[in-house]
């Protein structure tokens, strides 16, 4: 195996650039290398490491069950290198030029990164942030993958590697268009309590992004004997209120959302008929971003600009 006196240590960034990439063209992209370049490092990772690292699965460069072994002590490392050698600058946000990513739902586009764009405008205009809708049921595991740096999704049990914060616990209220005719038939208007038997009764729009037919409404019913009518499930919280707008069908909303879009779409806010359980949002991040100052000071934005929302 490979002598620490002779090896060469920059070959570890093109193998922690291929074990993220799988590709020696985007692992190139990723270190500033020509693509022959980063070939030619993996080549000197086989000899040294006595092991093919990658081979070659269509256009994509999958691992070996070795490589595997040493990707999360290899990001480690790099990690505690990368903190060890930059921890005497002093980190202005005024002129960081740092990239993140951020994997959420709708829900943020809407009532995060107006604000946050703003914000950023006055105290880091030079700092990037991208929301990106990545596999819902996957969000924590991307954190590894090096593909997000935060996660905002529900409360939910994180593995050893991750960290988070609440960021705003989110009630709920009922949507439904202006001028429905079940409603002013039965007299209700806008910020009253929703009868029970009409809950029921009319088809709901439910946020889903995999598609399932339930959510915190059916547990809220259930707690009472009572169960609704699912008609449709939408991947966006947009697609929830606009198809309530131009439907007779009706929604639970996150409370803060819906006093948001309400002015601009055609639908009216009602109360639940039953306490409906509050969702807790999470920011979350992998834990080799704890300590690094510019991941630390979006963290405290992100936190101060979403708590304004917490409803329950």
């Amino acid at each position: 195996m490979a002598n620490l006196s002779t090896f060469d240590l920059n070959l570890l960034r093109v193998l922690d650039a291929l074990l993220i990439e799988h590709s020696t063209v985007k692992a190139g992209e990723r270190l500033g290398l020509s693509q022959s370049a980063v070939s030619g490092a993996l080549g000197r990772l086989r000899v040294a490491l006595e092991d093919d690292l990658f081979f070659r699965s269509g256009q994509r460069l999958e691992a070996t069950e070795f490589a595997l072994s040493l990707r999360d002590p290899l990001q480690e490392i790099l990690g505690r290198i990368e903190l060890l050698i930059g921890q005497r600058a002093v980190f202005d946000p005024a002129f960081s030029e740092t990239t993140f990513r951020i994997s959420g739902s709708d829900f943020f586009a809407e009532m995060l990164m107006p604000q946050l764009a703003e914000h950023l405008a006055l105290l880091a205009p030079s700092m990037r942030v991208h929301l990106v809708d990545l596999v819902p049921d996957d969000r924590v595991g991307a954190l590894a993958r090096y593909e997000v740096d935060f996660a905002l999704l529900p409360e939910t049990q994180l593995p050893d590697w991750a960290e988070g914060v609440p960021v705003f616990s989110a009630s709920f209220s009922v949507i439904a268009r202006k001028k429905h005719p079940r409603l002013i038939e039965r007299g209700i208007k806008k910020g009253d309590v929703m009868p029970l038997g009409l809950f029921c009764e009319l088809g709901h729009v439910l946020f889903s992004t995999e598609g399932h037919p339930t959510g915190v409404g059916d547990e809220a019913l259930a707690r009472v004997g009572r169960s609704r009518d699912i008609r449709m499930t939408l991947p966006v919280f947009s697609g929830v209120y606009r198809a309530v707008a131009g439907s007779d069908l009706i929604a639970l909303l996150p409370t803060a959302l819906a006093n948001r879009v309400a002015g601009s779409v055609d639908f009216e806010i009602f109360r639940p008929p039953v306490p409906v359980d509050p969702a807790r949002l999470f920011l979350i991040w992998h834990r080799r971003y704890s300590v690094s100052p510019p991941h630390q000071w979006l963290r405290e934005q992100i936190c101060d600009l979403l708590k304004s929302y917490d409803d329950a």
